[in-house]
């Protein structure tokens, strides 16, 4: 088997087979080894059975996005088999159980199959098949049974079950090293690489983490795809890193908690998909008018209605800029990879303090699931909670008129008095219906996005050379398959978005009134990142390629878009 740039593992079974959980394993394994891992998972929104899978993309440099290619595929059952055979390419290999073996030898003679019992591999039919499986893998990779053990007794910490698992590795490690110990260590070139220091993380343990760091005290979260693994780590930590987390009725409760927690003080986080935040939308609204700081994380899936449930989409942009009736000020942000995804959270916190508005996260599917290997920074975030005082002022106001839209905010409890509700209001927070009040406070409160803009709000990033025949414009998970298709081109840039509003337009219009050629690539249907550019400068982007099947971008799917637009370039 040969050895490329980029090696594409991918296994696949039924939910229950735990196949995340065996991709997970192996990954951190391949760390030990020295090398960098990008994890694709799919999954059916079934509660026992479907298909799953997990690709997991192999390199000395760290990969950044799913390929549709396979070097290598362990198939827990039939079905894996029946559904990624013809992904295979020239030379490589299977992992199956022996039943299977022999039927399957018939499909493709391009393909080494290694046949493993491994649902009666010890004379007795074994629980952990998965585990038999992974074990496998590490001897087929060159791996030492040691550094699995230790992953294991890490993962099972339950005396019993550790037992088992350990086991079972060691009945798939010794099958390999005995059955086939010509092809043992397909990967063995690369074993001299040194032990990576990174950690396997997912786009929604990277929140927690930026949460935490940035200061957590408060979140609410009711279940829902795919930000769920919000709730799982921010429930296992709160002991440990001393905040709350509150798993409300619904997700009407989960936000006006979070406001009412924020409201006392907390540093507030309430995270959700589309269809829990269009529940959201009226208390988005009440922080917006009661300036109540407020973190909202909204990962997006595809819609609408319950739509693909446990697959990707970019579909919530316009809504997320437009959610509630009238105006009022929201910032919102969209990470592109696991590391901005950790970044723009902690950011989030301090903006949500200093301007004392909702600042919304996006995510995508792809980015919430999805796993790779990352370093995060060790230094410790500084916390700005902005124009804040527990001090007693006399004759407070509480929405004091300001020149950069920004009153002073309290505390309850420090003795200065207000009103915060749901109406219109004057600078003491009592209700107000006069024509030139209401002027003043909109605009002061809108005034707190041009501040955002001037003093926090960063330039887009230009990746690449600024004198370019094509320019990329796309956000969220796009960026990492376009970053890993643009390895094989020196004639192509990208311009990737993170600030989405307040919007930074002059930078915008800047690069893309400049560019030769422009294709906007996001995963939604209406090109809403593309019509949201018409808007803020003018400039229309007609050559949309656009994905809306729930599946991200591949790598191929943006090398093929680069070559197409080139050739048809170069032919005029």
């Amino acid at each position: 088997m040969r050895i490329k740039k980029v090696f594409s593992l991918k296994i696949g079974g039924c939910a229950g087979q735990g196949v995340k959980s065996l991709g997970l394993l192996f990954s951190k394994c391949l760390l030990h080894l020295g090398y960098k891992t990008y994890s694709y998972i799919e999954y059916p929104s079934l509660i026992k059975g479907g298909h799953n899978v997990v690709q997991i993309s192999v390199s000395q440099n760290q990969p950044t996005g799913p390929t549709t290619k396979t070097d290598f595929l362990v198939a827990l059952n039939r079905d894996t088999l029946d559904k990624h055979l013809g992904e295979l390419e020239e030379g490589a290999g299977v992992l199956l159980d022996l039943g299977e073996k022999e039927n399957t030898l018939k499909v493709s003679h391009k393909v080494k199959f290694f046949g493993i019992p491994l649902a009666n591999i010890s004379g007795e039919k074994y629980p952990v098949s998965n585990v038999i499986a992974l074990g496998a893998l590490v001897a087929l990779f060159g791996g030492e049974l040691t550094i699995l053990n230790g992953e294991i007794e890490k993962e099972y910490r339950h005396e019993k079950s550790m037992a088992e698992n350990l086991k079972a590795a060691k009945l798939g490690f010794d099958f390999i090293k005995k059955n086939y110990p010509k092809e043992s260590a397909i990967l063995n070139p690369l074993e001299s690489l040194t032990e990576s220091p990174d950690k396997i993380l997912d786009g929604n343990e990277a929140v927690s983490l930026g949460a935490i760091s940035a200061g957590l005290e408060f979140a609410s979260i009711y279940p829902m795809s795919p930000i769920s693994g919000i709730i799982h780590f921010l429930a296992s930590h709160q002991k440990t890193h001393n905040y709350i987390y509150k798993q409300p009725e619904d997700e009407i409760s989960a936000i006006n908690m979070a406001i009412g927690a924020s409201f006392a003080g907390a540093r507030s986080l309430v995270a959700t998909s589309g269809g829990g935040f269009c529940l959201m939308t009226e208390g988005f609204g009440l922080a917006g008018i009661t300036e109540t700081p407020l973190v909202v994380i909204e990962g997006m899936r595809g819609a609408p209605a319950t739509g693909l449930a446990t697959f990707s989409e970019q579909g919530d942009l316009s809504f997320v800029l437009n959610a509630h009736q009238g105006d009022f000020p929201r910032i919102v942000l969209a990470a592109g990879d696991i590391r901005e995804a950790f970044d723009l959270t902690r950011k989030a916190f301090n903006l949500a303090d200093k301007y004392q508005t909702p600042v919304v996260v996006l995510l995508d599917k792809n980015i919430c699931d999805n796993s790779q290997s990352i370093s995060l920074p060790n230094s410790p975030y500084t916390i700005d909670r902005g124009k804040l005082t527990t001090d007693r002022v006399e004759n407070y106001k509480r929405y004091i008129l300001s020149k950069d839209g920004i009153s002073t905010r309290t505390l309850p409890g420090s003795g200065n008095f207000f009103i915060a509700n749901s109406e219109e209001h004057n600078e003491f927070g009592y209700s107000s219906e006069d024509s030139g009040n209401r002027i003043s406070q909109m605009e002061k409160r809108m005034l707190k996005l041009e501040t955002c803009a001037k003093k926090d709000m960063a330039p887009p990033t230009l990746y690449g050379s600024k004198n370019a025949e094509l320019t990329i414009v796309s956000w969220g998970s796009c960026k990492g398959s376009i970053l890993q298709a643009l390895k094989d081109f020196n004639n192509v840039n990208f311009l990737h978005l993170m600030w989405l509003n307040p919007f930074p337009a002059k930078e915008v219009e800047t690069i893309l009134s400049q560019a030769r050629y422009i294709i906007a690539i996001e995963g939604n249907y209406s090109a809403q990142m593309a019509r949201l550019i018409r808007e803020k400068t003018g400039i229309e982007i007609k050559d949309k390629f656009l994905k809306y099947d729930g599946r991200p971008f591949f790598v191929e799917d943006i090398t093929d878009k680069i070559h197409r637009v080139l050739k048809d370039i170069k032919n005029g």
